[in-house]
């Protein structure tokens, strides 16, 4: 091989390493930064509040869920077979929660009509109808419709809406 034919192939080589720099990966595509908006908010709205459920649900996110309840947080269900209402804390719902988030392979939540709310810029009663599809496995799906009840709150008016009290009203 001569000199001449050494010191043409470098163009070639350059032409194809700058090739596969250049190139994005179809399996790892970049994230477009260039949206001002996020998906999860900063709850200083009701419908924000919603929206940040919503993706701890869609993305089993304990962080995020837990960020919604206030430490005085309570839920409430009315147990059908026993005939009462049934009640936990905070602590309790982020076991239960986590549980289900663990145990299920997928959490569909939609969010419907707010049926009613009331209240000041500080704390607000919101009724709301939901449908939740529970997906443990293929052939095991949970369908819930009903409403939410909830109440929340926040110190200021510059501080985030937290959940103080959630009554589930599905069937």
């Amino acid at each position: 091989m001569n000199i001449y034919s050494k010191y043409s192939l470098l163009p070639v080589a350059i032409i194809i390493l700058s090739f596969f720099y250049s190139c994005d990966n179809i399996f790892s595509p970049r994230i477009d930064n260039s949206s001002s908006s996020s998906i999860i908010t900063d709850q200083k709205t009701i419908e924000g509040v919603f929206q940040n459920f919503k993706y701890a649900y869609t993305f089993k996110d304990t962080l995020v869920y837990g960020n919604l309840l206030a430490d005085d947080f309570i839920f409430i269900y009315r147990d059908y077979v026993k005939g009462y209402d049934v009640s936990w804390d905070r602590q309790t719902d982020m076991k239960t929660t986590n549980g289900l988030f663990q145990n299920s392979q997928r959490l569909d939540i939609i969010w419907n009509n707010i049926v009613y709310q009331q209240g000041d810029s500080l704390n607000v009663s919101v009724k709301r109808s939901f449908n939740l599809s529970i997906t443990f496995n293929p052939s095991d799906i949970v369908l819930l419709n009903g409403f939410v009840d909830m109440t929340l709150s926040r110190p200021t008016v510059d501080d985030k809406w937290m959940i103080n009290k959630w009554r589930d009203e599905s069937f």
